[in-house]
This record gives structure tokens, C-alpha cells and sequence, in this order.
């Protein structure tokens, strides 16, 4: 009897001790990192039963103590088959519950194991940032593939894509065949993202798979955005929201050699005085780093400091764009038959001393010049000739001795002379003679319609007859024609056709000869 009393206090013991063990673990990882995770799952015919359950488990376990949802980590699950499919998107589980309950339910596919349309799947759909796919942007995005290592088919290149677009690549395999070939597609360090275990043994290897999911989805945290010549902003997530504490933010320029970001609690140049320090406080995701040299290396490192939670500090490095000389653009607009506005940009009065913009016909005119004051980003060029390409240059001379000029060719219009008169004359019952007065200068012809009105609002319904005509003719006769016609005009130019005038004609009875002009 004591003997068995003792054995069940030995049990108890073992179940809070492993208890206490767990929900510290969880407690551990919750709010601890922000991103997406797809589990590329063999459920394949070389997959059995007990193997394929015991996978199941061993996903469940690892994951429970992740906090899912927007603004944490999101879990979607993607089975390989002869026809692969996704058992679950990331926008499916905000709760362990839902989750523990999708994979506790979900069935193998059998059939073939084809990983390369799956890796196809999860490349062009689901793992895809651009916001046609399943996955946001600017999140780290990680891929867990676990496989029995049976036939694995030509994935090499298609994981090396997915690399390339920055997803991480982890491996499980519970066979211990094709090493050469897993340990091509993991993410280095490979000691840390590819494993070997037995089916009956995963649960020794759940606590390093974790821990290496959250170095990947922590290292992603600290964002940098909006990078200009002189400026940056770093985003992080808030991970001091609800402690006591503040960020102490570090940056300067990156050692020479091109270094990366230091390990963990180092500052950038630090050495010599060379960074400059920012405190945000808790609060806070955001912070705008100004001052910064143009073409230039820099490393940030965020410190979050707490007296509740020791956190580690996150680094990256950025490189700031090139300064931008004015003129960057010059544009075109107003253009007329003798004068055009020339616009550029951008207006940088604090740098540019003045701007001259010479222009000049092509090919071979004589070169004009127009002095602008550097407050100003556009100007009119007037006295040009008609019809006539011209090349525009706008040289900028700026303060420090630097002078960058932007051509671009400009076209003037062509001149439209107008026309002076329509006149209609009817010609017995159904016949009119149609005469118009215009410059025949710069006219490449006319173009006449006609059509049948209906009634005395001018609305009209039959078909539209039309008629080309050369510069040389004024005037033209119209044969059987209805009883109110209604007759256009228009000047035909070297690339459009003008505006034109319009009469109607109402024929008599009597046949009557009579005039309308416009």
C-alpha cells in the first residue's frame, strides 16, 4: 500500500514538474515576434499513418506557444501530394484553439510526392509579399519543410528562389538519406536549420526548431524605410508596450570594409564618438534618423530597456541614396504654335546658384539663352517658330561649384488658319453647291460630311456620308440628297483636323434657289 501511495506522488510529481516546464516555455515566446511561418508538409503515399500522425503532433507542440494573429505570428499549412494544396492560409487562425483543432483534423493527400509544384505553390501564391499573395510585406517570412527525405525531386533550384526572395528555409526530415541534397536548400547556418531525427524522437528536437523560428522572425524586426539622401526612419515592433522602459537607438557610419551590423549589444562607431544616440519611448515604433551623409553606409542598433525583461538589441545596416542635382526632371507643357513652358524640378534654392536654359531648332537653328533665377522651376520660351522641333537644355549651376544640365527635344505647334465661310446653295429638288472661303497657306485639305436631319432640333439618325477634298478646292456640288441635310467643313492640318463649320440646308417644294451663310 505505501509502495503504491509513493508511486502516485512520483507521478504527480512528474506531471506539475513537466507542467511548470510548459506553460514557462510558452510564457517565453508570447508577443515574441511577428511574421509569417508555412509548414510544407509530406503527406504522400511514402508517408504511413503512424508517421504522418506523429508530424501532426510534433507541429502542434512546437507551435503552441506562439501568439497568432495580425501583429504576431501567422501559420499557414501547405500539404505535398500528387496534387499539393493549402490545407490553411495565414489569415485562418488568430487562436491556438482554431489552430490545435485544424491540425488535429487534418487528413493526409497519398499519392506522389511532388515538392516542386508545391515550392511552386508557395512561391507564386502563398509565401508571395506583393500583395497578391497570402503573405504582407515587410514581414519575415520562413518556410519548414518536413519530409521523410524519400524522393525529394529537383527542389535545389526552386528553395534557392525562394532564398533569394528572402524567405528562410528550414528542414525536418525523419529519413537519413539525400544529406548532400537538404543541406543545399536550408538557410545557413545549416547546424541550425536542417535535422535529422527519428519519427519517435521529434519532440528532442522542438525547443532548438523554435528558438531557431524566432531568431529568424526577431532578426527581421528592426525596418528601415522612407531612405533619402539625408535621412531614414527605422521601424520596430513595440515590444515594450506595457513595460516600463524606453528604446535607446545608436547609428553611425559602418566600419570601412563594408562591415555588417555587430553582434548583439554593440553600437556602431562607437569608436571616436562617431555615432549619434536617440531615446523614444516606450511607445513607440518609429524613429527618424536625420542628418546622414548622402551615398553613405550607416548601422542603427535598437536597445530595448527594461528593468521587467532583458531584450536583445537589434542592428542594421542601410546605405543612404546619392544627392539628387536639380534639374532630376524637366517636363513640357503649354506648347503653342510660337512658345512653350519648360518646367524642372527639383527646386533646390538653398544649393542652386542659378539656371540657364539654352534652346535652339533643329538641326543646326541658332542657340538662344534664358538666365532663371534659382528660386524658380520653370519658364517661357517665346518667339519660337511653328511646326519645329527644338532641343531645350537647362543647365543648373549649383553653390558648390557643380553645374548639371537636362536636355529634352519640345515640338511647337503647327498653325490651324481657320476657315472664313460656309455657304449653301440648293440646285434643283435635291442638290446642293457647297463653297467655303479659307488661307489655302498650311492646309493639306478638306474634309466634307453630310447626313440627313431628322427634325428641327437638329437630332439626326441616318448614316454619315463623308468626302476628301485637296487644298486647292473651295467649293463642291452634293447630289440626292433628303430633304434637310445638314453639311460639316472641316480644315485637314499636317497631323490633325481642325474644327469645322456646319450649315443645314432645307430644300423647297418649288426648288427655289436660296443661300445660308454661316
Amino acid at each position: 500500500m505505501k509502495s503504491r501511495i509513493l508511486y502516485s506522488c512520483m507521478l504527480i510529481g512528474v506531471f506539475l514538474r513537466s507542467s511548470f516546464g510548459q506553460n514557462t516555455a510558452q510564457e517565453a515566446v508570447l508577443n515574441c515576434c511577428e511574421g509569417y511561418v508555412l509548414f510544407l508538409l509530406d503527406s504522400s503515399g511514402s508517408i504511413s499513418s503512424y508517421e504522418y500522425s506523429r508530424m501532426l503532433s510534433f507541429m502542434s507542440e512546437l507551435l503552441l506557444p506562439f501568439s497568432l494573429g495580425k501583429g504576431q505570428v501567422r501559420v499557414g499549412l501547405l500539404q505535398v501530394g500528387t496534387q499539393p494544396r493549402l490545407e490553411f492560409g495565414f489569415d485562418v487562425h488568430n487562436t491556438q484553439t482554431s489552430l490545435q483543432m485544424s491540425l488535429s483534423n487534418t487528413k493526409p493527400l497519398r499519392g506522389d510526392t511532388n515538392t516542386e509544384e508545391a515550392l511552386r505553390m508557395a512561391k507564386e501564391w502563398v509565401l508571395r509579399p506583393d500583395g497578391t499573395g497570402e503573405a504582407g510585406s515587410d514581414l519575415p517570412r520562413v518556410l519548414v519543410w518536413l519530409t521523410d527525405g524519400v524522393k525529394p525531386g529537383d527542389v535545389i533550384g526552386p528553395m534557392e528562389e525562394l532564398r533569394e526572395e528572402g524567405v528562410a528555409v528550414l528542414v525536418i526530415s525523419t529519413g537519413h538519406g539525400n544529406y548532400q541534397v537538404l543541406r543545399q536548400v536550408v538557410t545557413p547556418p545549416v547546424e541550425s536549420h536542417l535535422y535529422f531525427v527519428d519519427i519517435d524522437d521529434m519532440s528532442i528536437i522542438t525547443e532548438d526548431l523554435r528558438d531557431a523560428i524566432i531568431e529568424i522572425l526577431r532578426a527581421d524586426r528592426l525596418q528601415v524605410r522612407d531612405v533619402s539622401s539625408d535621412s531614414a526612419v527605422l521601424q520596430w515592433r513595440p515590444v515594450l508596450a506595457g513595460l516600463n522602459g524606453y528604446y535607446e537607438i545608436r547609428f553611425g557610419p559602418a566600419p570601412s570594409g563594408g562591415g555588417g551590423a555587430g553582434g548583439p549589444g554593440t553600437s556602431p562607431s562607437t569608436s571616436g564618438g562617431q555615432y549619434q544616440r536617440l531615446i523614444q519611448p516606450r511607445d513607440s515604433n518609429t524613429a527618424r534618423l536625420t542628418g546622414l551623409k548622402p551615398d553613405t553606409t550607416y548601422t542603427a542598433t535598437l536597445t530595448p530597456e527594461s528593468n521587467l525583461q532583458v531584450l536583445k538589441p537589434l542592428s542594421v545596416t542601410f546605405k543612404t541614396k546619392s544627392d539628387v542635382l536639380s534639374p532630376a526632371v524637366v517636363t513640357v507643357s503649354d506648347s503653342g504654335t510660337s512658345s512653350v513652358r519648360v518646367s524642372w524640378g527639383p527646386l533646390q534654392p538653398e544649393s542652386v546658384k542659378s539656371f540657364q536654359v539654352e534652346y535652339s531648332a533643329l538641326p543646326g537653328g541658332k542657340l538662344h539663352t534664358a538666365s532663371v533665377g534659382r528660386g524658380q522651376n520653370s519658364t517661357l520660351l517665346r518667339n519660337l517658330q511653328p511646326d519645329t522641333q527644338y532641343l531645350v537644355t537647362v543647365i543648373a549651376r549649383h553653390a558648390s561649384g557643380q553645374e548639371k544640365a537636362m536636355s529634352v527635344r519640345v515640338c511647337t505647334e503647327e498653325v490651324r488658319p481657320a476657315l472664313a465661310d460656309l455657304q449653301l446653295t440648293t440646285v434643283g429638288s435635291d442638290s446642293l453647291q457647297v463653297d467655303w472661303k479659307a488661307s489655302v497657306d498650311g492646309l493639306k485639305g478638306y474634309w466634307l460630311t453630310w447626313e440627313k436631319q431628322d427634325d428641327d432640333h437638329g437630332s439626326t439618325s441616318a448614316p454619315r456620308s463623308s468626302l476628301y477634298l485637296p487644298p486647292h478646292l473651295l467649293s463642291t456640288r452634293l447630289t440626292h440628297l433628303p430633304p434637310a441635310t445638314r453639311v460639316c467643313v472641316s480644315p485637314v492640318y499636317q497631323r490633325t483636323r481642325g474644327e469645322g463649320l456646319c450649315c443645314t440646308a432645307q430644300f423647297n417644294s418649288d426648288a427655289s434657289a436660296w443661300g445660308h451663310r454661316s
